[in-house]
């Protein structure tokens, strides 16, 4: 009886001691984990150093990149603000496009090297016919010159790559001979013109115009001249003061009404002037209509307006209108010869910078697509080109 008591006490007595070494040896297990996690982890990151050390990689996280496009580029240097449009084929509808060409900028300097350069602007149904002489004209001038062309929106110009004419066409719209739509072309020539800040003088052209001296004179004459070249005459006759509507006034006067010839050469300031107008616009839209061919008066009598001391008051472009009618004479194979454009050279004087001058046209209209030949054969005795 003694014995069992005492081995049920010295169990009691060992089941205690148990009892009491129990949470030391917990405590001990959980550092065991704990130092083996830390090791473990202290692993890792040596190895994730290893591999951004050995393979460049800058996050051992992947990231989903965003797909998110900004609308616009941030303009890091001054080149992304003067630097022309890659592509001529925008889709700027002509508010936005009118809006973003008159800008100006409020510093007269410019901070950079300017080449000032010519806007070459054709205004045209489809083909440029006469495409290789203007090839030849322009040859050796790169940099001075940009070519715009303004076609019927259905037609596809096929120029090669190595021509200057290569994708040169803006986006066009429709037009109709003496109707304002004639003057909203212009202005989209100019204006698309506008975003080349190089660009100095704007000549507007046709499909059967041609230069009648190389481009080296071309470039001397207009970038001397201290005037800007629009005709724009108070004509007293039916076709002159005859086509004025007195719905027109107070925005335009009889006395202040003027005609002239569609085909000019304005300087920047003017070309945007002309682009930039909402107040003569929408009244010759309205009021000047067939009999009242609105290219023949809007620029001109809006100019003389608005800036009269920078107009010359003439045209370099020689027509032949001696065979009266609506349109101008056309010359053909059988009219190219070197008398016949020694007759228009000798053509009268006329003046330039305020002195009277033999030289006055600049080119020539209008031309068929068959009087190519002879005047590629003429060009470089006769053009110097």
């Amino acid at each position: 009886m003694h014995t069992k008591v005492m081995w049920w006490e010295e169990g009691k007595e060992v089941d205690s001691s148990t009892r009491t070494n129990q949470p030391r040896v917990l405590q001990f297990r959980l550092l065991q984990l704990f130092l083996l996690f830390l090791l473990v982890g202290l692993g890792v990151m040596i190895f994730s150093l290893n591999m951004i050390r050995y393979f460049g990689v800058q996050n051992v996280v992947p990231v989903q990149q965003s797909h998110f496009q900004p609308c616009f580029e941030e303009a890091h240097t001054l080149d992304t603000w003067i630097r022309p449009p890659s592509k001529l084929l925008h889709t700027m509808n002509d508010s936005e496009l009118f809006w973003r060409a008159s800008f100006v900028p409020g510093v007269k300097d410019y901070p950079f090297r300017r080449i000032p350069k010519i806007a070459f602007m054709f205004l045209t149904k489809g083909p440029l016919p006469l495409a290789p002489l203007w090839e030849r004209f322009f040859k050796g001038h790169k940099g001075l010159y940009s070519i715009y062309i303004h076609s019927l929106p259905s037609y596809e110009a096929d120029f090669p790559a190595s021509s200057v004419f290569y994708r040169r066409q803006i986006p066009s719209q429709t037009v109709e001979w003496g109707m304002m739509s004639m003057c909203d072309a212009e202005r989209r020539l100019l204006a698309n013109a506008l975003l080349d800040i190089d660009n100095e003088w704007f000549i507007l052209l046709s499909e059967s115009c041609i230069p009648l001296h190389n481009f080296s004179i071309v470039y001397r004459y207009l970038s001397r001249s201290r005037y800007s070249f629009i005709g724009a005459f108070d004509e007293d006759s039916p076709f002159g003061r005859g086509r004025y509507n007195p719905s027109l006034s107070p925005q335009v006067n009889l006395t202040e009404w003027r005609k002239g010839s569609q085909w000019f050469e304005v300087n920047r300031k003017l070309a945007i002037e002309i682009v930039a107008d909402n107040v003569f616009y929408p009244r010759f839209k309205e009021f000047c209509r067939p009999s009242c061919y609105v290219d023949e008066h809007y620029f001109q009598t809006m100019l003389t307006i608005v800036a009269p001391n920078l107009l010359a008051n003439r045209t370099t472009t020689w027509v032949d209108w001696s065979r009266g009618g609506a349109h101008p004479a056309t010359f053909g194979q059988a009219d190219i010869t070197k008398e016949f454009f020694k007759k228009i050279s000798e053509d009268g004087t006329c003046i330039y910078n305020n002195q009277p001058s033999s030289l006055c046209f600049l080119f020539a209209r209008k031309f068929a697509p068959s009087a190519l030949e002879p005047l590629s054969a003429l060009a470089s005795e006769v053009f110097r080109y």
